[in-house]
C-alpha cells in the first residue's frame, strides 16, 4: 500500500513530461492516489501529457489570474472526486522584463504579473479549493531558493521570497482548519520554465560543484518525492516549512 493510498490530490502546473508536477502526479498515482490535473493555455498539450501517466486523470482549466476560474475550481473539481486530500501548487510566470538581468528598469505591471501569478495565487488556489478539505489537508508549493539573489532571476526571486512568506501566514492561519502549507525548495531542472530563464545555464556550474550529495539537473524525481512526501500523512505536524531538495546546495558556502 503506498502513502496516498485513498487519497485525492490536485496538482497543477503540468505541461510537459519534464515538468515538477508531471512527477508529481505520476509518484502520487503510484503511491495510491487519485490525481486531477489543471491547466492553463495550451489544453490540448496538458491534455496530451495527461494521457502519459499511469492513469490518464481529468484535466480542468484554471488561469490563477481569473476571478471566475477560481471562484468555480471546487464545483469543477467535485465532478471528479468528492473533496480534496492535497494540493500542489507548480504555477510560476515573470514577463520576460522581469528576468535576465534587467532588474532596475523591469516596470511595476511586469513586477506585479510576477507577483500575482508566482506569489498570490498560492493563496488563491489555498482557498479555492478550502473547502474540499473540510477535514484538512496539505497544501505543497515548488519553490526556489529565495535566501540569496541568483543571476537573472531577478523579479522570481522576489516572488518566491514573497510564495515563501505567504506560506508561512497561510500555515499560521489556516492551522485551527487542520490544513498544512509547505514549500519544497527544489534544485534546478532543465524544465520548459526553467530554459526560460535568461542565464539558467549558469547555475549549472554551481550545482555541479557545490551539491555535496550531487545533482542531475535532468531529474526531477528527487524534488517530486519530496512533494509527495508532505502530501501524505507522515508529516502531521509539519506546516510553515521550507524543505529544500537541492542535493545540499543551500547549506554550504563554497
Amino acid at each position: 500500500m503506498g502513502i496516498l493510498e485513498g487519497k485525492r490530490i490536485l496538482v497543477t502546473g503540468v505541461l510537459t513530461e519534464a515538468s515538477f508536477a508531471f512527477h508529481v502526479a505520476r509518484l502520487a498515482q503510484q503511491e495510491g492516489a487519485t490525481v486531477v490535473l489543471t491547466g492553463f493555455g495550451r489544453m490540448s498539450l496538458v491534455e496530451r501529457i495527461a494521457k502519459r501517466l499511469p492513469s490518464p486523470p481529468p484535466v480542468i482549466e484554471l488561469d490563477v489570474q481569473n476571478t471566475e476560474h477560481l471562484d468555480t475550481l471546487a464545483d469543477r473539481v467535485k465532478d471528479h472526486v468528492d473533496g480534496l486530500d492535497g494540493v500542489v501548487h507548480s504555477i510560476g510566470f515573470a514577463p520576460a522584463t522581469a528576468l535576465g538581468g534587467s532588474f532596475l528598469e523591469t516596470p511595476f505591471e511586469d513586477v506585479s504579473t510576477a507577483v500575482h501569478v508566482s506569489t498570490y495565487s498560492l493563496k488563491a488556489l489555498t482557498m479555492a479549493t478550502l473547502p474540499l478539505m473540510p477535514d484538512g489537508g496539505s497544501v505543497v508549493g515548488l519553490d526556489f531558493d529565495a535566501q540569496v539573489a541568483w543571476p537573472g532571476y531577478d523579479w522570481m526571486g522576489v516572488a518566491k521570497a514573497g510564495m515563501e512568506a505567504t506560506a508561512r501566514y497561510l500555515a499560521k492561519y489556516l492551522g485551527e482548519k487542520n490544513i498544512r502549507v509547505n514549500l519544497i525548495s527544489a534544485g534546478p531542472v532543465k524544465t520548459m520554465a526553467a530554459r526560460s530563464i535568461p542565464g539558467f545555464s549558469d547555475f549549472e556550474g554551481v550545482w555541479n560543484e557545490r551539491a555535496p550529495l550531487g545533482w542531475d539537473l535532468s531529474d526531477p524525481e528527487p524534488g517530486a518525492r519530496g512533494v509527495v512526501a508532505l502530501l501524505s500523512d507522515w508529516f502531521p505536524k509539519t506546516t510553515g516549512e521550507v524543505i529544500h531538495v537541492d542535493g545540499g546546495v543551500h547549506a554550504v558556502g563554497a
